[in-house]
């Protein structure tokens, strides 16, 4: 199976490119699938992402440390722009909840 990441948002808004600069984590670079809530569905997405990724979802969130424990943040040509985001872990957690929602299925068909 192909993944294929989405990059931006589904709908362009002007309160939607607000929104995202004023929470702040693209100032340290960071993607909005870096800041997700690691919950048991996010981490089984993290562990089935190619190497390539996983390395640099962590160069980003070590850099980003870094940058908070420095009191600094990117030089803004170098934030992450809201058009530019790329989702990258977005088809690998859809498919680990449709196996999950799949598997309460099947064990409620028992």
């Amino acid at each position: 199976m192909s993944y294929l990441a989405r990059k931006g948002p589904a709908v362009y808004s002007a309160l939607g490119k607000w929104a995202y600069n004023m929470a702040g984590f693209n100032q340290y670079g960071l993607h909005r699938d870096d800041c997700l809530y690691e919950n048991e569905d996010v981490k089984e997405a993290i562990r089935r992402l190619p190497e390539k990724l996983k390395d640099e979802r962590n160069f980003r969130i070590t850099r980003a440390l870094h940058l908070s424990m420095t009191k600094t943040i990117l030089p803004k040509e170098q934030w992450t722009k809201y058009e530019e985001d790329t989702k990258y872990l977005e088809p690998y957690l859809q498919e680990v909840i449709r196996e999950r929602d799949e598997k309460v299925k099947w064990e409620s068909n028992k």
